[in-house]
């Protein structure tokens, strides 16, 4: 699929309670560019969201007639529930040579790469350990006991799919989390508009190759501390 050399699209991954939502509405601040790519759900929304702004909040039948029109450059079930990224939105983005952000899950993460190879970059937020994540599920206190086993033993196997992202977060630490994720940015931005990225960007995005930290997620996934 052919998009122009400066559209640049940044998938952002990471198990529920990760911190990923944080780390991108900060990086949405700083960098009025980058747009966020509203993605399409049957949930309710939950409170505080907005309809349009978090996510377009629609119901199961309409949900279904735009997977069955081919609306959607991925889609999954997430928890009971549909999610999906409208690929003429992302398509027309592109084209125009913008910068889009997409928070969503590793199966949705694996289609956009299929689709948008040339485009797209995927970074997966990981936590400091296992027993953190569980630590920040319940802090929630929005859960039941049943959800958040459901969502530990999905974080298992969502840390497993990590060898398919090109960058690897570790979110220890909200500052240093999002120094990387900055970082990352900043030295995609730059490929994608032909030009070298800042050293210090460059030298950080670098250290945060999937290739340089697979071993922290190996390690996570032993039940050690990342």
């Amino acid at each position: 699929m052919s998009t122009s050399p400066c559209g640049l699209l940044m998938v952002v991954s990471s198990p529920s309670g990760a911190g990923k939502t944080t780390l991108c509405r900060r990086l949405l601040t700083e960098h009025p560019e980058l747009t966020f790519s509203v993605s399409y759900t049957t949930r309710p929304a939950r409170p505080g969201e907005r309809d349009g702004k978090d996510y377009h909040f629609v119901s199961d039948d309409t949900f279904t007639q735009m997977v069955e029109a081919g609306a959607f450059a991925e889609w999954n079930w997430v928890h009971g529930r549909r999610y999906g990224t409208g690929l003429e939105t992302v398509r027309q983005a592109l084209a125009q040579g913008r910068r889009i952000l997409l928070d969503i899950d590793y199966q949705g993460a694996a289609r956009i790469l299929a689709v948008f190879a040339d485009s797209a970059r995927l970074v997966f937020i990981l936590p400091p350990s296992l027993a953190v994540l569980e630590s920040r599920l319940r802090g929630r206190q929005t859960d039941s006991e049943d959800v958040i086993t459901t969502r530990l033993n999905k974080a298992r196997h969502e840390v497993g799919q990590y060898p398919m992202y090109h960058y690897l977060v570790l979110n220890r630490e909200l500052e240093a989390g999002y120094r990387e994720l900055r970082a990352i940015y900043q030295a995609e931005l730059a490929r994608a508009e032909g030009r070298s990225a800042p050293e210090d960007d460059a030298a950080l995005a670098h250290s945060c190759l999937t290739t340089e930290r697979g071993a922290l997620a190996e390690r996570l996934l032993q039940g050690d501390e990342a």
